[in-house]
């Protein structure tokens, strides 16, 4: 046992009895459960920079593509629209996930993929193919580190779904897996391109807002249903992480975009946080009122939900203050809130219509034209109406997609690095050791282990790039601007 962590678990045991009692309390973790302590220091800066590394050019990037449930046949719908890209490989645990995206590409005129199927590790024989550059991951949450890991270390770059890891240590394996082998591993969090989020980003980068003080982000998103839906998830997975799990288990999809305003990792750091859960009034109802008339759901009946809202609240090393919430459970309208609070002005994107400010009033609707045609990216002007057309979230999924082949392609820089992919994924069990102990301030790990002070913000240019092109989409929605 390392000094860092006999000397945190002796604060632990010893400073404060109140930590003994709670939900999964930290005192009471088991050596089985050792991957869940965490210190603030990692042993020694140094390693690899990831931040602003540039990978060598990819001509054609060759991808294998695992998990074809809920997210695995957008990707390869989207991918199959790229120029550059090769898809070669198909992977799921049940035969006729695969069948049914080997149809995409057979619609497509686009070559057969080796398909991988009938085991729960079918993956690993995909991974271990030499002709694969790109391993894009959609599986359960559980599945992404361990996927992520293995393709880096046998020479792939790695873009996982969200969150990237479950667990502090998954964090940590992904921060040294990518320093070490010089793989990329990049998180999909696509809702950082989002048509507001990208305009804002841009205006808060250009100083519109003045110096961004605080800003709020969420994911609350009505799944009773879905969760619940035996054809759903597989195998129940995501019902299953709520009924295991207690904090914000699913932050960054709002994090995300107001983490890359605030420069995050790249000027400043997350310093600390404080997670507080309501109680379940909702999930732990619905599964003993499905038990009643159907014995699947007889596991769940009986299962501590996590509460229904989770609000957690993350001060920066600099001084700014972040709020994140989590709701999946209340009948509500979807929502991320999306606001930068900044000494000029702010902006907020839910309730809709998105708004800004510079006073007390919001400004007015030609006024916020004329700002969104200042301040619009250029890979929005680029590709935009192209994404549209294609679809995945309103766009943003493809946007997503085309500027990481572009950026591969091109041997650019990614606009997310491992240590993104670590720090927006490591709230979610922050959270919850917060939660466990009275909502204690928890420190947040620096991935960068210090760099963040001399890193710099991530680009928002077409320099050097914007060179992929797309195919199969009528002419008239296939011109790029």
């Amino acid at each position: 046992m390392s000094s860092n962590r006999r000397k945190f678990l002796r604060n632990v045991t010893l400073g404060t009895g109140g930590l003994v009692t709670g939900f999964n309390s930290i005192a009471a973790v088991t050596a089985d459960e050792k991957d869940r302590f965490f210190v603030k220091e990692r042993p020694s800066a140094g390693g690899f920079n990831m931040c602003g590394y540039a990978a060598p050019k990819i001509d054609t990037v060759r991808v294998g593509i695992v998990g074809l449930g809920m997210r695995g046949p957008g990707a390869v719908e989207r991918l199959s629209f790229i120029e550059g890209v090769e898809i070669k490989a198909l992977c799921d645990q049940y035969p006729d996930r695969t069948a049914s995206a080997q149809k995409i590409l057979q619609k497509k005129g686009l070559p057969k993929a080796t398909e991988y199927n009938g085991s729960k590790e079918a993956w690993k024989e995909m991974v271990n193919r030499q002709d694969l550059d790109l391993i894009y991951i959609t599986t359960p949450w559980k599945l992404h580190t361990p996927i992520a890991v293995y393709a880096m270390e046998h020479g792939k770059h790695a873009a996982s779904e969200v969150p990237a890891a479950t667990t502090i240590e998954e964090c940590w394996q992904l921060v040294e897996t990518s320093e070490r082998t010089k793989k990329h591993c990049v998180m999909l969090e696509n809702c950082c391109y989002d048509f507001f989020e990208l305009l804002t980003l841009n205006m808060a980068r250009n100083g519109m807002f003045g110096e961004l003080v605080h800003a709020e982000g969420a994911y609350l998103h009505d799944l009773r249903s879905l969760n619940f839906d035996k054809n759903g998830y597989a195998e129940m997975w995501r019902l299953k992480e709520n009924a295991t799990r207690n904090g914000n288990l699913y932050p960054t999809h709002g994090l995300g975009p107001v983490a890359q305003c605030l420069n995050i990792n790249r000027g400043d750091q997350m310093d600390y946080l404080v997670s507080m859960s309501g109680n379940d009034f909702i999930m732990g109802a619905i599964a003993k009122e499905r038990a009643a008339t159907d014995s699947f759901y007889n596991e769940f009946k009986d299962k501590t939900f996590r509460g229904d809202m989770n609000t957690s609240v993350i001060r920066t090393v600099k001084g700014k203050t972040i709020m994140v919430q989590h709701d999946v459970s209340t009948p509500r309208p979807y929502s991320r809130i999306h606001t930068i609070c900044g000494t000029k002005g702010m902006a907020n994107k839910w309730p809709q219509p998105q708004r800004i400010s510079f006073g007390e009033d919001w400004i007015k609707e030609d006024e916020y034209k004329q700002l969104e045609e200042k301040f619009t990216l250029p890979i929005v002007k680029h590709i935009g109406s192209i994404a549209k057309n294609v679809g995945g979230h309103g766009g943003m999924d493809f946007i997503m997609d085309w500027r990481l082949i572009d950026n591969l392609r091109n041997g650019l820089a990614l606009d997310q690095d491992v240590y993104d992919a670590a720090l927006w994924s490591s709230i979610a069990p922050l959270s919850e050791h917060s939660v466990a102990n009275r909502s204690r301030s928890m420190d947040v790990p620096d991935f960068t282990k210090g760099a963040w002070k001399t890193n710099k913000p991530v680009n928002l240019t077409l320099d050097g790039g914007g060179t992929t092109t797309v195919r199969n989409i009528p002419e008239e929605k296939s011109k790029i601007n």
